[in-house]
């Protein structure tokens, strides 16, 4: 029996770039009878950040939703696709819903993280902020390999590399983003996850405090 939420076959079917790293988009990956009972059951967030999964409340649907991304289904079409086994890898989940203008700026993602999956939950965007750029260098904003608008069901999925350079234009308001990872162990994932959990209450505080800080800088992501 498939997945109910995902398009696996849409995910099978799209080719995977290879260079200058390894990606691929999917719109319409989150199935769209789905898109409306995943958003209905959504997290609720009025703060910028990343938010660790279990520290959130939500409805049914968007557990159900969760649980095909931790499905074996899942893992094993990441596997075929990126030639890279995951089995046994620690999986890491957050959960965006608002934005702010410091978000977006380029990075790499962590050496921890092997695969980045970034599913977006947007009835539609129109802004010319907020769309996450796949880039060629880690200085150049516009030097881009593909722009990818963060509307509801699109997948965007890379294998984490020296030079995965990606950020976006800035913008403020509501954007929701669930960001998946397979990582290299167990410590990291912890790490991970406590990173995200002490970060999240402080980022407005440093923000005012100190708004050209490190830590909000390091917070500032996809």
């Amino acid at each position: 029996m498939g997945l109910r939420y995902l398009d696996m076959e849409a995910f099978r079917a799209t080719p995977r770039a290879s260079e200058p790293f390894e990606y691929l988009v999917v719109p319409g990956f989150v199935r769209g009878d789905a898109c409306a009972r995943i958003n209905a059951d959504y997290p609720k967030i009025s703060e910028r950040g990343s938010f660790p999964v279990a520290h959130l409340s939500f409805g049914p649907s968007f557990q159900e939703f969760l649980d095909e991304l931790e499905s074996d289904e899942f893992r094993v079409a990441f596997q075929e696709k990126f030639g890279v086994d995951l089995s046994g890898r620690p999986t890491t989940v957050t959960v965006r819903g608002q934005c702010s203008p410091k978000d977006g700026q380029i990075h790499t993602d962590s050496l921890s993280k092997i695969i980045t999956v970034l599913i977006y939950m947007n009835p539609s965007w129109e802004e010319s902020g907020g769309r996450l750029r796949l880039l060629r260098s880690g200085d150049d904003l516009d030097d881009v390999i593909t722009e990818v608008p963060p509307n509801e069901g699109t997948l965007l999925a890379f294998k984490r590399a020296d030079n995965s350079w990606h950020g976006h234009k800035p913008f403020s308001g509501p954007r929701r983003a669930i960001q998946f990872n397979w990582v290299t162990s167990e410590g990291n994932r912890r790490i991970a996850m406590l990173r995200h959990h002490l970060s999240a209450p402080f980022k407005r505080v440093l923000g005012a405090l100190r708004p050209g800080h490190a830590g909000d800088r390091a917070a500032a992501r996809h």
